[in-house]
């Protein structure tokens, strides 16, 4: 059985093979700028509901998740308080996002970003130029969920 990571990182490579030789129309889009506030989630276990409900996967609850898929390769995105989803493509002073420390460093996190929007096909994607600010992890629903998936616990976690 494929993992989580492994069975995204397959679709994530086909994706970009469809993204690659559509290149020059997407770089047509007009970016408009946009600053947005909203939690950095692992789009694959949100998208997927492989680990449950939109909101078990999200926040306190599914953090250590979200580290293992976003060191894995798998595509972060941005949740803003609306529940309108932007899918990362570079964050601010990276080349890529793939093995990036910054995305490490902000996952679950609830930021304030300025950036470029494109939309393509329904899709809303998102460059980050600066985070304006990041209030950390706010969303603490561990208590309510648990760890998605079981074992995995948030750094913030007490059992007191």
């Amino acid at each position: 059985m494929l993992s989580c990571a492994k069975l995204f990182k397959s679709l994530l490579i086909s994706s970009s093979v469809l993204f690659l030789s559509a290149t020059s129309s997407f770089a047509a889009t007009e970016a408009k700028p946009i600053e947005i506030k909203g939690e950095i989630i692992d789009t694959w276990c949100y998208l997927s509901g492989v680990m449950g409900g939109e909101d078990a996967v999200i926040g306190s609850a599914h953090h250590t998740c979200a580290l293992w898929c976003a060191a894995g390769g798998i595509p972060v995105g941005v949740l803003d308080e609306e529940g309108k989803i932007y899918m990362v493509l570079k964050l601010e002073g990276e080349d890529t996002l793939a093995q990036s420390d910054n995305i490490m460093e902000i996952q679950s996190d609830t930021i304030t970003a300025k950036g470029l929007h494109y939309v393509r096909d329904g899709v809303n994607y998102l460059v980050v130029q600066d985070v304006v600010a990041n209030d950390g992890i706010t969303n603490f629903n561990h208590e309510d969920f648990g760890a998605v998936p079981p074992n995995s616990f948030p750094k913030n976690y007490s059992a007191n």
